[in-house]
């Protein structure tokens, strides 16, 4: 493995050199790629475009981040920007100089990469929905091979600067982020199959939220009772990140876990609350514009609320609570409050 570090550390060093003026470009492509794009951007405005699709955003981006956190725990991955000082590889030599970022430092394993496989998931979703709506507009067949082929070089393209954006930042080795976009692939592919996910109750929302957390801090529970500590890369990145503020409680592991379970409960809680019910009926294109745009509006003001670290639990609680409320938002507050507004201004008229 040695070998392969050395080798991915070389990549990084020689795209750092010769494409040092991409910086913020790179720097972008990591900051989207993260799946809070999704939740925050993406889904308010699949969901009142495309129900089917936004559902479907949701369900690859959570049960993908989710088993990329069991699979960080189980392949114990390293980070460039932290290998190069603890390895031997490179003996009496001097170890090549790799450059930080503020979001280099982050605090899980790295194999395999989140950012390129969240990205992996969330883009096929995106493709394969677009692809769907022009067969049923009954697209010509060549318009649709047209379509076809420019949808995912797209998606080829945004996956390559992805993917190089997390080598330049020395957050990821070559390895791991084409392990992270073949997996991502294959868990959007298996989930799309599963016809469940468009009708599924709110009691198996919350037994799924709760299976799924229950089963990674159990893993984590039996494996520490074992003497494996998952926490060990904190450490690292607490003594090899550059500064201090650059490593962040909300790139740990749990925090990670808790934020999605949050968006899968808050989806469940938004697609099954009496205001959500009620507002069915509301199809129309001002109508779903409305929804977009406000929910939109919304959400980033919800963004902007940061709370303090320093109680962990309280973190990780404010966490869930954050992200469950980013998901209501836009499937039942905003369609709720634009059907009661609709609905005064349709009487008024009648008086």
């Amino acid at each position: 493995m040695d070998l392969l570090h050395s080798w991915g550390v070389e990549l990084a060093v020689y795209l750092q050199t010769r494409y040092s003026n991409y910086e913020g470009l790179f720097s972008v492509a990591s900051t989207v790629a993260d799946l809070h794009t999704t939740f925050f951007w993406l889904f308010p405005v699949w969901f009142h475009l495309r129900r089917d699709t936004g559902l479907r955003l949701i369900w690859v981006a959570v049960i993908g981040d989710w088993l990329n956190l069991v699979l960080k725990w189980v392949l114990f991955g390293e980070r460039p920007y932290w290998w190069v000082h603890e390895t031997q590889f490179y003996g009496a030599g001097k170890a090549p100089s790799l450059q930080q970022f503020p979001i280099t430092c982050e605090t899980g394993p790295g194999s395999p990469s989140g950012h390129a496989m969240g990205a992996a998931g969330v883009w096929y979703v995106m493709v394969t929905s677009l692809l769907s709506i022009a067969t049923e507009k009954r697209c010509p067949p060549f318009l649709h091979k047209v379509l076809q082929v420019n949808l995912w070089t797209v998606m080829l393209l945004v996956e390559l600067v992805v993917c190089t954006s997390r080598v330049y930042m020395a957050a990821h080795f070559p390895h791991q982020v084409i392990a992270g976009v073949i997996t991502g692939v294959l868990v959007a592919e298996l989930v799309s199959k599963q016809k469940w996910i468009y009708t599924t109750s709110m009691s198996r929302y919350f037994f799924i939220t709760l299976f799924l957390t229950s089963f990674a801090v159990g893993f984590f529970v039996l494996l520490r009772a074992l003497g494996v500590d998952l926490l060990w890369t904190l450490d690292k990145a607490q003594r090899w990140c550059i500064r201090p503020e650059w490593v962040h409680l909300d790139t740990t592991p749990f925090a990670s876990l808790l934020r999605n379970m949050g968006c899968l409960f808050g989806l469940g809680l938004g697609l099954h609350s009496p205001v959500h019910n009620g507002t069915k009926e509301k199809s129309s294109a001002r109508f779903k514009i409305g929804c977009i745009a406000i929910s939109l509006l919304l959400l980033q003001l919800l963004d902007g609320w940061s709370f303090s670290s320093e109680n962990h639990i309280i973190f990780y609680i404010l966490s869930f609570s954050k992200s469950a409320v980013a998901l209501f938002i836009p499937t039942a507050l905003v369609p709720w409050a634009l059907g009661r507004i609709s609905k005064r201004k349709t009487d008024g008229k009648h008086l």
